[in-house]
């Protein structure tokens, strides 16, 4: 194992928009020496949003990638950081980032808390079990408190949070931090913008007693997750050096017991060095998470791979992007062994061998050539025929699958057409390469008008993509209306037969199935498929064909043509012909069945219902609550924070077009609102009837 290895650190900055996650990551890269000067977000001059997209809004669209060293205690660490977007329609962007990140920073803005994007990310890190420590940013702002956001971060995301740091002062008094290991105070020299010069001295007189009251909430918090620390707690709880504290909170930072929290205002360029010090001190090295586990693709037995340059290859697809003068590059997490440029590997995909022509180191959109890259760090690659996000790269000869991840349906399309005939092949091509990148973005094209539908997560998600095509391909484009995603789904049980049978001159055709139709499980998406065919009734190698028939079917609902979510079919019985039947028939069989016999079982339409929170100044509350009802809303609570009045509700996606022109009319321009996806639910009965009348008329 590379003895390196143990100081190299795969890291997310995370958090809700506009808690100054890309400010934070452009005042890393300053202080370890990777750019000369600080991008802003706000001047569109940001190092890691480098798209001209995110410098005009200021916002981040792509997890860009880079990598940064930094010094601790006389050694140096290799930081590869992935700075990840906040806002919801790019989801998917965190959801890929967090699958290959050993640990992540969580930001959190001092005044705002515990926002409804920070929840989405904190359970995404669960889901993958990255640990984290958590940064609470803009300490210098009105309305700051670090108190507050502990206690969110307790309650609302349910960890345990333990400060290592407490603030000396807040708000424009913001001048320093307590550091509760080494009872010290660090104070910010007030006219150095750069932050880099500041003071370790001793603990301000009125502060002292506060200090040594949060270091022993430290100590108890530690000594209740860490059993050798606790030995020694029962001995002499106040004879720890800062050694042991170290390493006590290394051990149970990197198992997720704790959460440890510290502070700054990175716009100030105040606490950086402490964020960059904590990220090496306490977040995991690739040695530290360990073997990585998949399956053998052979037998399907469990197998797995050390980080170890000495292992077999085991890599992981997790982004793929465009660029103008590389063409196609792969971002890879390498889990074992070592890739060199040139190499062939093998795709457990397609079950094909690839060719790695080139690679690269990445920072942010520029690329460092490298020879090589060895196990536990992130890459990118050039030369691949047909790789996609969540592929496995592997050795030829010793394979391993390691699990690829989900991502969600798309919730709202639009139709586009290219504005001249000249660009509609390249509008073919265009969209293909930009569904390449983004798994959550899909293309289609309705069988009844030839319209081109193009699908994503929100009406920003699709405004981004149609201004990609404007800008990166040349492409102007038509767009309609944007409509919704809705599904259908069956509500009853019912039992049915269907016989197919086909007589030409020759050969015939013929099936017979006996089958129930039912709701799946929530917890199933997709065909939920049985068969309790007793033995020679159907041959075996036809039940496949009858399942392979209802899952086709399920892409055209019996109302409206609205895709099934999930279906349960339990295959009861059936019979066959010698010589007229083959898996062919009994899969026609199955779609004929469900066609005719969807209908009976009282199906429904579905709609995606988004989470809503709105801030908002406490006069207009009863404004956007009014509005809320009109929507078909559904206020689920108030609380008030900062001053203002937080709203949460959920409110159907249809309701939702153009809603933030309308809130700020309503609150004259002083609301702020956030939205992401839910879940489906059923449409009111009056709804889904006007529904149905305008798929089936086309009335768009």
């Amino acid at each position: 194992m590379d003895p390196n290895l143990k100081y190299t650190r795969n890291i997310g900055i995370m958090a809700h928009i506009d808690a100054g996650k890309t400010t934070t990551t452009e005042r890393i890269l300053f202080y370890t020496g990777r750019t000369h000067r600080m991008g802003e977000v706000h001047d569109g001059n940001a190092q890691m949003d480098w798209m001209v997209q995110e410098q005009e809004r200021g916002i981040t669209i792509t997890s860009a990638a880079t990598t940064t060293f930094w010094k601790f205690r006389g050694e140096e660490y290799k930081i590869n950081i992935i700075d990840t977007p906040g806002h919801v329609d790019f989801t998917v962007e965190v959801e890929r980032s967090l699958r290959v990140l050993d640990g992540a920073v969580a930001v959190f803005c001092a005044v705002g808390g515990v926002e409804p994007q920070s929840e989405t990310v904190w359970r995404q890190a669960n889901k993958y079990g990255v640990p984290r420590l958590a940064f609470v940013n803009k300490m210098d702002r009105p309305g700051a408190d670090f108190f507050g956001v502990v206690h969110q971060i307790n309650k609302k995301l349910g960890a345990n949070p333990v400060p290592l740091q407490i603030p000396i002062g807040a708000e424009e008094n913001f001048r320093g931090i307590v550091d509760l290991i080494r009872m010290k105070a660090i104070v910010f020299f007030e006219n150095d913008i750069t932050g880099s010069n500041f003071e370790i001295t001793d603990i301000p007189a009125e502060m002292d007693e506060e200090a040594r009251e949060w270091r022993g909430k430290l100590i108890d918090s530690v000594a209740e997750t860490d059993d050798t620390f606790l030995a020694g707690y029962m001995d002499d709880h106040d004879s720890f050096t800062e050694e042991q504290i170290l390493s006590a909170i290394r051990r149970s930072a990197v198992s997720g017991r704790i959460i440890p929290v510290i502070c700054g205002a990175a716009f100030r360029n105040k606490g950086v060095q402490s964020l960059l010090d904590a990220v090496v001190a306490f977040l995991p090295s690739p040695v530290d998470i360990g073997a990585v586990k998949g399956i053998d693709p052979r037998n399907d037995n469990e197998i797995v791979r050390h980080p170890d340059d000495q292992e077999p290859l085991a890599a992981l697809a997790f982004k793929i992007a465009t660029d103008p003068f590389v063409g196609r590059l792969v971002f890879l997490r390498i889990y074992s062994g070592i890739l060199k440029a040139g190499d062939t590997v093998l795709n457990i995909r397609t079950g094909k061998r690839e060719r790695i022509n080139r690679l690269f180191q990445m920072h942010a959109n520029k690329q460092n050539p490298r020879e090589s890259i060895s196990a536990g760090d992130i890459c990118a690659g050039v030369g691949f025929k047909d790789l996609k996000t969540g592929d496995t790269l592997c050795a030829i000869h010793k394979p391993i699958l390691l699990e690829s991840m989900d991502f969600p349906e798309p919730v709202i399309g639009v139709a586009i057409e290219p504005k001249t005939q000249a660009d509609v092949d390249k509008l073919s091509l265009a969209l293909g390469k930009l569904a390449e990148e983004d798994p959550t973005f899909q293309v289609k094209i309705d069988p009844d008008s030839g319209q081109t539908i193009i699908s994503g997560m929100g009406e920003l998600h699709l405004e981004i993509l149609i201004d990609r095509l404007r800008r990166e391909f040349r492409i102007e484009c038509n767009q309609g209306v944007p409509q919704v995603a809705y599904k259908e789904a069956i509500t009853i049980a019912a039992e049915f037969r269907e016989v197919f049978r086909k007589q030409t001159g020759g050969r015939g055709k013929f099936a017979d199935i006996s089958f129930a139709l039912m709701p799946a499980e929530d917890n199933i998406r997709g065909l939920q498929f049985i068969s309790e065919v007793k033995s020679g009734n159907i041959p075996k190698e036809y039940i496949p064909g009858v399942e392979k028939g209802f899952r086709e079917a399920m892409v055209n609902g019996p109302l409206a043509g609205f895709p099934l979510e999930r279906l349960k079919v339990i295959l009861r019985d059936g019979s066959y012909h010698p010589v007229d039947s083959d898996s062919l028939a009994f899969e026609i069989a199955a779609k004929q069945a469900f066609r005719k016999n969807a209908v009976k079982c009282n199906p429904v339409i579905l709609e995606p219902i988004m989470s809503t929170e709105v801030i908002t100044p406490e006069e207009y509350v009863g404004d956007v609550i009014g509005d809320f009802n009109r929507r078909r809303g559904k206020v689920e609570g108030m609380e008030t924070k900062a001053g203002s009045r937080v709203i949460r509700a959920k409110v159907p996606l249809a309701e939702k077009f153009g809603y933030v022109t309308v809130l700020r009319t309503i609150t004259s321009g002083r609301a702020t609102s956030t939205m992401e996806f839910s879940h489906y639910e059923e449409v009111p009965q009056e709804i889904a009837k006007r529904i149905v009348e305008i798929t089936k008329g086309k009335i768009f």
